[in-house]
């Protein structure tokens, strides 16, 4: 079959619980809406609960408004770009629905990126505003993008505003080592003047299907960092779609958000699924074990969205008897492959149930997901969502549909997939095609339409979920002088999943410690991308045409690994 040809266009009806309709009609409309329509219909009920301080929806509804005055006033039109280097705070919920009522595109941003990552997102994307945090550690760096690119202003968020009493006096008191000092100019606004204003900001037309809500920077095959321009109607889709997933996800659920919303798949599954249903938002600002557990215990969420390595966490506590987690019901696990027995254990816990998904920045970001109520196959990442159809295509480039069972590259059509990558027309010609997405990932389907993942097209690093790109790695390594030759590849971590391992030759006469290396990529690298282990060697493989050779240094350490394993010598 050649280009464009599907064998099979949907899983069979009988795969899906009753109560899931592949069929079902998404809407299209702004993103926007799915706030509005939950102010409208949720108005007093708790939309977030930060830090023991709750917002009801209306409360949220409001500060939208006059954020989005304030934005207006700022300059920010129909696709003016704004970042948001933010962790989970009101903040981050507040300006993101202000910029999309203002027609605005958000940036979203890594608060732990490196300033090098920092400033090459800032100046590809067109970033005009930038939002982030008092706090020196955050707002720093963002002060040192001023002049960039396009970036011509900072809005500067008071963390103490958005603690309760007396934690906010506290933290002033406390932590006023940690606040940073910001010039009041015109380059400046605080967040309490920005929605310093009447609320009143007019109406912006948005085509769904076009106008683009947000820009998710992925790395993708090249490791350069390219921005997936997700359009209003793939925001809304996903969200809708994981709440016909979730079985009609309703009003009284609470859905815990530790994982940070500047992740997509946070940000659609923690965040946007939750305005869509008024669901009550618990935040978190940053993952810390001991609070997390509290916060379960006392708030008493119903879903959990998650990476391996924090369901891997809660498992592994050693008072994790102590903690009464019996109020979850469901959790979603992404971002990399769940291992059964950390399933198998969670839901031992709890007596919920886990299922594992799979997605892509670029598909808003939920493709697949194991059905609740319905069959979970292990190692499987379960069936398409609502409109959603998954091919495998053959592996020479011909574009040809593989039948069931068959192992090739994984291809997705619907209403998730992105319009193409922002500025960049030959990289969204190469995945964007026939109307699919080529994901670089390597997987079969099984006869009742369940997708299993079995490679990587892709050399990408997931380390708890985060994707790390080793040509970022080495590239940074590469800039030390002492440096001749660098190879960085994934290997396995039993908490992490994987972690960063860096092959080094010097120079000649040149000589250089680990210590002395990481020193150096202190300011080029975010922690989550520091190697973990690095190995000097007097040299390196390589191929018949002389490339550094990934594959057999891959496959070597994984030998040398399975022996270790085994007591080999």
């Amino acid at each position: 079959m050649g280009e464009g040809a599907s064998l099979m266009v949907r899983p069979p009806p009988s795969a899906y619980p009753p109560q899931v309709d592949w069929a079902a009609p998404l809407p299209e409309h702004p993103l926007g809406l799915l706030l509005d329509e939950a102010v409208r219909r949720f108005a007093d009920r708790p939309c977030l609960d930060f830090l023991g301080r709750r917002y009801s929806f209306a409360e949220v509804g409001r500060l939208v408004a006059h954020a989005a005055a304030g934005f207006h006033s700022l300059g920010v039109g129909k696709g003016t770009r704004v970042g948001l280097f933010l962790p989970n705070t009101p903040y981050y919920v507040v300006c993101y629905y202000a910029i999309l009522k203002c027609g605005g595109i958000v940036v979203n941003f890594n608060p732990l990126y490196a300033e090098q990552e920092v400033r090459h997102l800032v100046t590809d994307s067109g970033a005009e505003i930038m939002v982030t945090l008092d706090l020196a550690a955050l707002y720093s760096p963002v002060a040192r993008m001023l002049g960039q690119g396009r970036l011509r202003h900072i809005v500067v968020c008071g963390m103490a505003g958005v603690l309760p009493f007396p934690q906010s006096w506290l933290f002033r008191f406390a932590k006023r080592r940690e606040i940073a000092s910001w010039p009041r100019d015109a380059a400046h606004s605080s967040f309490a003047a920005l929605i310093a204003n009447d609320g009143a900001v007019p109406t912006v037309a948005i085509e769904p299907q076009s106008d683009i809500a947000v820009l998710q920077y992925t790395g993708g095959t090249t490791g350069t960092p390219k921005g997936a321009m997700l359009t209003h109607r793939n925001l809304v889709a996903n969200a809708i779609q994981c709440q016909l997933w979730f079985h009609g996800t309703s009003a009284s659920e609470r859905v815990l958000a530790v994982l940070p919303f500047f992740h997509v798949f946070a940000m659609t599954t923690a965040m946007n699924l939750s305005i869509a249903s008024g669901s009550e938002i618990i935040l978190l600002p940053r993952f810390d074990l001991a609070a997390l557990l509290r916060t379960i215990e006392r708030k008493k969420p119903t879903i959990f969205p998650g990476v391996p390595t924090l369901f891997t966490a809660i498992n592994n506590h050693p008072d994790i008897a102590r903690y009464d987690l019996s109020s979850i019901r469901h959790c979603i696990s992404g971002g990399a492959p769940l291992p059964l027995e950390v399933k198998t254990s969670f839901e031992g816990l709890t007596g919920c149930m886990l299922v594992e998904g799979y997605g892509l920045s670029e598909t808003s970001p939920v493709v697949a997901c194991n059905p609740f109520g319905g069959v979970n196959k292990p190692g499987s990442v379960g069936l398409p969502l609502p409109g959603t159809v998954i091919e495998i295509l053959a592996l020479d480039g011909s574009g040809e549909a593989l039948p069931t069972g068959e192992r090739g590259e994984i291809a997705v059509r619907g209403p998730q997939v992105m319009a193409g990558y922002w500025q960049k027309p030959e990289e969204t010609a190469r995945v964007l095609q026939g109307g699919r997405l080529r994901t670089g990932d390597v997987g079969y389907l099984d006869e009742d339409g369940y997708l299993f993942i079995v490679d990587r097209l892709k050399d990408v690093i997931i380390a708890s979920g985060y994707k790390i790109f080793p040509r970022n790695v080495e590239e940074a390594i590469y800039q030390h002088p002492a440096t001749a030759e660098c190879v960085v590849i994934g290997v396995k971590d039993a908490y992490r999943g994987q972690t960063v391992k860096a092959f080094v030759v010097l120079r000649h006469g040149q000589a250089l410690t680990r210590e002395e290396l990481l020193a150096f990529l202190h300011d080029k690298l975010s922690p989550m991308e520091m190697p973990k282990e690095i190995e000097f060697r007097a040299s390196l493989p390589k191929t018949a045409i002389g490339k550094l050779s990934k594959k057999e240094l891959i496959a070597a350490e994984e030998a040398r690994r399975a022996g270790a394993a085994h007591g080999s010598f």
